[in-house]
């Protein structure tokens, strides 16, 4: 049976502040180990009013030192926003802080809108081999073979898992060539999610780390009592898309009865695309329409996310679906 992990993405919500959001972070990660979810990752975004987990290597300490045995690491680290020693040096202290609990999911795109990215690293790359590059000279990082004659105190001999992560077909192929764990960002963006991971099975190479294609795939999930109250717990998240997608972001709003019924067609069909691989109802039908999935695609783990405005329906859905699911 796949296993099930968490993403957070520390959500800012409405008349709050970041402050609470790491609160509330580190009471849902204490809340997922006790529950036994497998990982706690959170993700790097910036300039997001709604999003408060963009200092990620911080937050991971964090959380990781609030908890007991969970594994904390990043969904992800944007490789292009930092030089590979930094990455090295800042994971390679906390897998010393935290032995065997860290892990290292990379991506390659910014995280966040062009003037943003600029500001985060001044001379951006834009060889598309770049990434690759990077992610090869974090490896000798950690495998102390010293790029450039350089070494990473600490991050030398640091066992931390690397994870590729992607939304399109090239982190498959990159992931299979490196042989490496691949998770796909099916929570916001499934449309080459079956693509994507049949081609990254058929062309994994295997590796020292990793024997045979480990698939991750991401996913929305909300559980209550009833469906109803489901479906409207996801309206937060619905409309924190719209306004993304409209150029607006904004803090995590309340939900909103009725708020998909209010938009034009179009706009309901783009949500129905982008937010596909979500599950939603009660714990019933939300562990059934998960095996499903796990059914369709073969994944080894799912990664949960939750862009739940009330707090404490937010860890009761966390605890609601994995009732289920090992029920």
């Amino acid at each position: 049976m796949s296993s099930l992990s968490v993403l957070d993405l520390s959500p800012i919500t409405q008349g709050s502040d970041a402050a609470t959001s790491f609160a509330r972070s580190l009471d849902l990660a204490r809340h997922a180990e006790q529950l036994g979810y497998q990982r706690y990752w959170l993700a790097e975004h910036h300039g997001m009013p709604g999003i408060a987990s963009a200092a990620t290597a911080v937050l991971i300490g964090h959380i990781a030192g609030g908890t007991r045995h969970i594994r904390v690491g990043a969904g992800g680290i944007m490789l292009p926003n930092h030089a590979p020693l930094q990455v090295a040096e800042q994971f390679g202290t906390l897998a010393a802080l935290h032995p065997g609990r860290i892990d290292l999911g990379l991506g390659r795109a910014p995280g966040s809108d062009p003037a943003t990215a600029r500001a985060l690293r001044r001379h951006l790359q834009t060889d598309p081999e770049a990434f690759d590059r990077d992610v090869l000279e974090l490896q000798a990082y950690f495998a102390g073979r010293r790029p450039f004659g350089v070494r990473a105190v600490p991050g030398e001999g640091a066992d931390v898992p690397l994870w590729i992560l992607g939304s399109s077909l090239y982190g498959a192929q990159m992931a299979a060539r490196f042989g490496l764990p691949y998770a796909f960002a099916s929570h916001f963006a499934p449309a080459q999610m079956l693509d994507a991971i049949a081609l990254y099975r058929r062309l994994f190479q295997p590796s020292a780390v990793l024997a045979k294609p480990r698939v991750m795939l991401g996913v929305n999930a909300f559980v209550a009592d009833t469906e109803a109250e489901a479906r409207l717990l996801m309206t937060s998240l619905e409309q924190a898309f719209v306004a993304l997608r409209s150029g607006q972001p904004m803090p995590l709003p309340p939900p909103q009865a009725g708020f998909t019924d209010s938009l034009p067609p179009s706009a309901r069909h783009t949500l129905e695309d982008v937010l596909a691989c979500s599950v939603v109802g009660t714990p019933d039908q939300a562990a059934s329409q998960l095996r499903a999935l796990a059914e369709r695609t073969g994944a080894d783990e799912f990664m949960v996310t939750a862009q739940i405005f009330d707090h404490e329906a937010r860890c009761r859905s966390f605890a609601l679906l994995m009732q289920a699911w090992t029920a």
